[in-house]
């Protein structure tokens, strides 16, 4: 089965104490086989290690912090005034802040919506038989 994969390229800015915020450009990526979560991928000029580096998480978190603070983990999002969103990274390495347009951000939520409503999410076979492998073995 063939699942659609959204992709966007945004421009943010990697804010950091020590320098002026540093443009970036990663891209939003939302999958219809994954539609609960939502990815950031960043280019890897930007990454500590010289390679690519991409975050997962929950599509509703994204919703969530584009009006307010939302979120405990490793992904923390909250509105930066009226036209800006700021996400933080966080990971035993250290802490990414990233600020985003917010207009750019529920652009893309929008598109995730409109290829999977939310409320309609189904993770399909995979699940129902992960779930019944759990269960027989209770």
């Amino acid at each position: 089965m063939r699942h659609t994969v959204l992709e966007q390229t945004v421009r943010a800015r990697l804010l950091t104490t020590d320098q002026p915020d540093y443009p970036i450009r990663p891209t939003l990526r939302y999958s219809a086989a994954e539609p609960f979560a939502v990815h950031v991928d960043f280019p890897a000029h930007v990454s500590a290690d010289g390679e690519g580096v991409s975050w997962m998480f929950g599509r509703a978190l994204l919703e969530e912090g584009l009006d307010a603070p939302a979120g405990m983990g490793d992904v923390r999002i909250e509105p930066y005034g009226w036209a800006r969103t700021v996400v933080e990274f966080r990971s035993p390495l250290g802490l990414a802040v990233v600020r985003f347009g917010t207009a750019s951000l529920r652009r893309f939520l929008q598109r995730t919506y409109d290829l999977v409503a939310p409320g309609t999410e189904d993770l399909g076979p995979e699940l129902d038989h992960g779930l019944a492998s759990l269960l027989d073995e209770v």
